[in-house]
């Protein structure tokens, strides 16, 4: 997919980054994060994400990639309305020790689930998002998605979305990005996204 559309991105938290034909990649910061706890003991709001913003229903799919070095480190896609409203789907190296789908959603504190536990250092993350609705998916094949969570979130109607690289509790590193897909408008059903 032609990615001179990234082109028009922006930065909350600039991280060093590469674009290419077929890839971003970005340079987490170490000892960085999106979360506000539920105890109320910890809120954190420096890791990169690489955004546009949009005020139209959208679809953000993309293949995630990285090593799994440090607990907590994850690939991500967000949406992102302000400080303390905001989702984001990841990829992410659990402290259980695995490499699972994990969906935090942030309304003024976070919550933060543990999905499917996938084997291998990559899948692809999908969000749908129409007025208040939105949708996480994966996949395991790119084409076969498995939904994650439907749920209403009071965001702005016009938010910030795209690519996180966060790692809480490590020193950072590479995040891969791949088989990029922004669609905007035409959003048939978000609960099945698509």
């Amino acid at each position: 997919m032609d990615m001179d559309f990234l082109k028009k991105f922006q930065w909350l938290n600039r991280a060093e980054c590469r674009i290419s034909e077929k890839s971003l990649i970005i340079n987490a910061h170490p000892r960085s994060d999106f979360f506000i706890s539920p105890a109320g003991d910890k809120k954190s709001s420096d890791a990169a994400l690489f955004f546009t913003e949009t005020e139209d229903e959208f679809i953000l799919k993309a293949k995630v990639t990285h090593s799994f070095k440090s607990v907590f480190d994850a690939a991500a896609l967000m949406v992102y309305s302000d400080e303390t409203c905001w989702a984001k789907l990841c990829f992410e190296l659990t402290d259980f020790g695995s490499h699972s789908v994990v969906a935090v959603v942030t309304n003024g504190f976070s919550d933060d689930a543990n999905g499917v536990k996938i084997p291998g250092n990559s899948v692809w993350l999908q969000i749908t998002r129409k007025d208040n609705l939105i949708a996480f998916h994966y996949s395991e094949d790119g084409t076969n998605l498995e939904k994650v969570r439907f749920f209403r979130l009071p965001v702005n109607k016009k938010v910030k979305t795209g690519f996180v690289a966060q790692s809480p509790l490590g020193g950072g590193g590479e995040f891969m990005f791949e088989d990029i897909l922004f669609k905007t408008g035409g959003i048939a059903d978000v609960k099945k996204g698509r």
